[in-house]
């Protein structure tokens, strides 16, 4: 490392990470542990840094025996099928068994650096096995990994959203920023997310629609980094129109929402379109496994809205909105307030009600308890909506991150166009996530994703400079 004049943009770093989220620290603590200077750069100014690892509560983690956290076991083999299930089998096999194999390290590497973990709490129960809480959530996790990085000898640098990645034959010169400094690393590690927040780059996958798409991360995720890198011959991953989108409350705001806008109502709902309609089964599959399907599926109804319906029970059956349910004391009642047909309601209700078999549900299993005769049929957990008061709770599609992004090796290097790794390029979390979320989602992977791949990039940095890995 040298200096000019005392100025840090005059610092030939070791190490450059671009992103200050879960993905980013890990790859800054893992260099500057071993011996690295390391600057972290950080489009958000303090108080919104971190990007969506602010909104996050767990990541998902496999394990052979009961922990201090996570109950049973949960094996790669059965972390793999789910994975394979979920995205279909659009997946980087060669990534994904490393990502869920180094899942096992992360509770005890994390810890050891200032995160603390609790038990799944009520309403997140059927999660105990298999992912992993933090204390306090995802804005406390963030922090004290913060605090460890500067105890580590990292700086950081807020507000400095990047304008241009200059690359020159897959070697990164330097990183220009909009404020016209300049800063130049021996490695650089981008972690700086996808481009849900650029609404015009979904329309290119979505088309007008995603005018009404709701952003429940944060603002500062526009792909300025990606799309920088694309245009300079890194070799992309992904479609454009994947992403993890789930189905949250239309009154959420339009950026930053945050799991706190998320309706987990419908496996025990019925979910209606803007004509009355019902439209997918709400009851497919316990809710960690289907939950980002539903954001998808929202997008493709009529301008893109729909409405999660439940009675008296089925309000207490699921973790409680902070956006409060609109309520009434008749299916009429309630679909004047919603603003649809009163007698299309009516009689789309009154038929679910007649497919329900008898007998209570339940909620702890797959329970098959399905309807009969409709199209789509509710495969679990079908009860009728019958006693009231009534509830419903307007949806939209609510884009979390989006999964193109950067292809890279399994030493997190990125890949040129032609297949070669970039000389001094790496890449962890969500601007890489595409290699292993082609589609779908698991509750907690993304976190999984960054901090794997956060520590493989940071390692992989510090080893290509001789740099002693502790």
């Amino acid at each position: 490392m040298y200096t000019k004049n005392g100025n840090t943009e005059d610092i030939l770093w070791d190490v450059l990470v671009i992103g200050a989220g879960n993905a980013g620290l890990c790859a800054a603590i893992t260099a500057a542990e071993a011996g690295c200077s390391v600057l972290v750069l950080e489009a958000a100014p303090p108080d919104m840094r971190g990007g969506n690892t602010r909104h996050t509560r767990n990541l998902r983690a496999t394990h052979d025996a009961p922990t201090d956290v996570l109950i049973e076991s949960y094996s790669v083999a059965e972390y793999f099928d789910d994975l394979m299930r979920v995205t279909k089998g659009v997946t980087n096999q060669e990534l994904a068994t490393l990502t869920l194999e180094k899942s096992a390290e992360l509770t005890r590497w994390l810890g050891t650096r200032g995160v603390r973990f609790q038990p799944a709490l009520s309403g997140t129960l059927n999660l105990g096995r298999t992912n992993a809480f933090f204390l306090g959530g995802g804005r406390t996790m963030l922090n004290s990994l913060c605090r460890h990085a500067i105890n580590c000898g990292v700086e950081f640098l807020y507000q400095t959203p990047v304008q241009e990645m200059q690359l020159e034959d897959g070697f990164c010169e330097g990183v220009l920023l909009e404020d016209g400094r300049r800063f130049r690393a021996k490695k650089t590690i981008a972690t700086s997310g996808g481009f849900e927040a650029n609404l015009d780059w979904l329309s290119e996958g979505w088309g007008n629609a995603a005018q009404n798409f709701l952003i429940r991360g944060t603002p500062y995720n526009k792909g300025v980094v990606l799309k920088s890198l694309l245009a300079r011959g890194v070799k992309s991953i992904g479609d454009v129109d994947q992403c993890h989108a789930v189905a949250i409350d239309a009154r959420a705001p339009q950026f930053d929402g945050g799991i706190a806008s998320r309706i987990d109502a419908v496996p025990f709902s019925v979910v209606l379109n803007k004509n009355g309609e019902r439209f997918y089964d709400e009851g497919e599959d316990f809710w960690p496994k289907r939950y980002a399907i539903w954001g998808r599926l929202v997008a493709g109804q009529p301008d893109q809205i729909a409405y999660a319906i439940v009675d008296a029970h089925g309000l207490t059956r699921f973790m409680p909105s902070v956006f409060t349910p609109i309520k009434d004391d008749t299916i009429a009642g309630l679909a004047g307030q919603l603003g649809l047909d009163p007698a299309k309601m009516q009689a789309t209700i009154a038929g679910f009600n007649k497919a329900c078999p008898e007998g209570p549900i339940d909620q702890q299993i797959l329970d098959g308890k399905k309807t009969a005769g409709l199209s789509p049929n509710k495969t679990n957990w079908a009860a009728p909506i019958a006693s009231p008061p009534f509830y419903g709770f307007p949806l939209r599609p609510g884009i979390t991150f989006t999964y193109m992004g950067v292809e890279v090796n399994a030493r997190a290097q990125m890949l040129m166009e032609d297949g070669r790794p970039a000389a001094n390029l790496y890449a962890a979390g969500e601007i890489m996530a595409g290699n292993i979320l082609g589609q779908g989602y698991l509750a907690g992977i993304g976190m999984t994703i960054g901090s794997v791949f956060g520590r493989i990039a940071g390692e992989e940095a510090a080893r290509a400079l001789n740099r002693g890995l502790k």
